[in-house]
């Protein structure tokens, strides 16, 4: 394992709402610390939408290894996890997604948990998203939106963050193009807004999931990976 990447610590990765890419930033972030030689492994609390929602699936395949990636709980209804237990009369237990959650986090040298929606998304217990952040006491890297409307959202969120006591790592804008004056300024835009550095992914092909790995370790600097 190469000496700049041997005192990563555990992360978050969050969304400013679902389907921004997170799922995408995570498989990259895995495979290029994996690539690197470091025993990453992403950790996904509740998916979902199952099938065919299977993010934890795509970030295994992205790198080639099941054991990049766990998931703990899965359900059918594409709803929020409180919501969607209810409708399919499962018992979610917070404390449990909790307790499993640190203990997937202890096997691996870099663990790495990706929310599911935004951070005040209902989990379980009458918990947040942003409750098993602050609990699990680890640093958030925010995944947002590039274009028109992101500044409001990307500033809640790393308000809502702080206000837990999370420190926020940083923001990735995925999907960046700059084809619009929004798209283009909003960089320097959120950086003034909450004092936390910024980078940028272009859209991806994805024909292969491995196609995020790349992607993600030729776009973005070692610097976004939250140290100890």
């Amino acid at each position: 394992m190469s000496d700049e990447f041997d005192d990563i610590t555990d992360f978050a990765v969050v969304g400013t709402d679902t389907g921004v890419g997170k799922t995408v930033v995570t498989a990259g972030l895995v495979g290029w610390l994996r690539e690197s030689g470091v025993d990453a492994r992403a950790v996904k609390p509740c998916q979902t939408g199952f099938p065919p929602d299977d993010d934890a699936g795509f970030v295994a395949e992205a790198c080639g290894d099941d054991a990049a990636a766990t998931c703990l709980r899965r359900l059918e209804p594409a709803l929020a996890p409180a919501v969607a237990a209810e409708q399919a009369d499962v018992d979610l237990s917070y404390e449990s997604i909790l307790s499993e959650c640190r203990d997937a986090l202890a096997d691996a040298a870099v663990g790495v948990v990706e929310g599911i929606g935004g951070l005040r998304v209902p989990l379980a217990g009458g918990r947040e998203v942003v409750d098993l952040v602050a609990d699990l006491d680890v640093p958030a890297l925010v995944v947002a939106r590039s274009g028109l409307g992101t500044l409001n959202h990307t500033a809640l969120t790393v308000e809502t963050l702080r206000a837990r006591g999370v420190p926020v790592a940083g923001v990735v804008l995925n999907e960046y193009a700059g084809e619009t004056t929004a798209e283009r300024t909003n960089p320097d835009v959120i950086a003034g807004m909450t004092g936390v550095s910024i980078e940028t992914v272009p859209p991806l092909s994805l024909t292969e999931p491995s196609d995020a790995v790349a992607g993600v370790a030729n776009h973005l600097s070692r610097s976004v990976f939250p140290r100890e």
